[in-house]
């Protein structure tokens, strides 16, 4: 073990250049003598190892300190993101009004409803399909009662849906119909005679009429739509007052009419003007639907 020990250390010796193997008798020494300086020699070995050991494990936690500073200083990074796109995202609820070209914001904002045309709301002259999503000009009108609730003298229906809070919007196809009116109302508007369609009135709709868009203000306001729009958004703040319309197939603002104060229930409006209007669809949405 002794000698073994010793050719060992000699070695170590000759590797590092401390010394030459003719100059090493080591053979020689005495054996109580070659005991004590084998043991300085483990204690050095020993010290040796241990040496490289602290070392070795000073780098490792030095580069764990280094990992460790860099996780945090993204942690911190990934924080400071995270409030950078909260203040924007609050600053983008406070201006949303002023920023009418995306109705994909306003769709993140505002609960869909699957909207129904009301039968019994619907002029005679006005079909309504059978799943209550379709209205289109009938050439014979019905000989229908008279009823509180039927329009008898504006080609007008609604729809089911009561809307006294929140924000929801709805789309409705309108493809290539040529003369229409929609929107919202009040729920006890005039139904069974001739009146102005004007906020003043209770009415906020948008109008196309022989190829041309009006928003119903009072004046009516001409608009000037870059295309025709296939899909029309409303979308209604009822808290705000807030009453506006999208072009849904490239998210392009409409009209958006001034702040009004809703005291009662509202509706959703249809019109069409004569047989060449129609028809107008509801779009049904599938996903994150409320149905009222």
């Amino acid at each position: 073990m002794v000698t073994q020990l010793t050719d060992h250390y000699r070695k170590l010796l000759m590797k590092h250049g401390r010394c030459e193997e003719s100059r090493l008798k080591i053979n020689t020494i005495d054996p109580s003598d070659r005991a004590t300086l084998l043991t300085y020699f483990m204690i050095i070995f020993i010290l040796y190892v241990s040496v490289k050991e602290y070392y070795k494990r000073g780098q490792y936690q030095r580069e764990n300190e280094e990992c460790q500073e860099k996780l945090e200083e993204l942690q911190k990074k990934l924080e400071d993101l995270q409030k950078e796109i909260g203040r924007r995202k609050e600053q983008f609820k406070f201006v949303w009004r002023n920023a009418p070209l995306y109705a994909d914001w306003r769709k993140e904002e505002f609960q869909s409803v699957n909207v129904t045309l009301d039968e019994a709301t619907a002029h005679p002259v006005l079909f309504v399909s059978e799943n209550g999503r379709q209205v289109t000009w009938q050439e014979r009108s019905e000989d229908l009662p008279s009823s509180k609730q039927r329009f008898d003298s504006l080609p007008c229906v609604l729809g089911q849906l009561k809307i006294t809070l929140g924000r929801c919007f709805w789309e409705v196809e309108v493809g290539t119909a040529g003369s229409w009116d929609m929107g919202i109302c009040r729920d006890n508007v005039t139904r069974n005679w001739k009146v102005t369609m004007s906020p003043q009135n209770g009415f906020w709709a948008i109008r196309l009429y022989e190829g041309e868009y009006w928003a119903l203000t009072s004046p009516e306001t001409q608009l000037t739509l870059r295309d025709h729009p296939h899909r029309v958004g409303i979308f209604l703040d009822f808290e705000a007052g807030d009453v506006s319309f999208y072009n849904m197939a490239d998210g392009s603002h409409i009209f958006t009419f001034p702040q009004s104060t809703f005291y009662s229930a509202l509706r959703p409006l249809f019109r069409l003007w004569s047989s060449d209007s129609g028809p107008l669809t509801i779009v049904q949405e599938k996903e994150n639907t409320l149905t009222l």
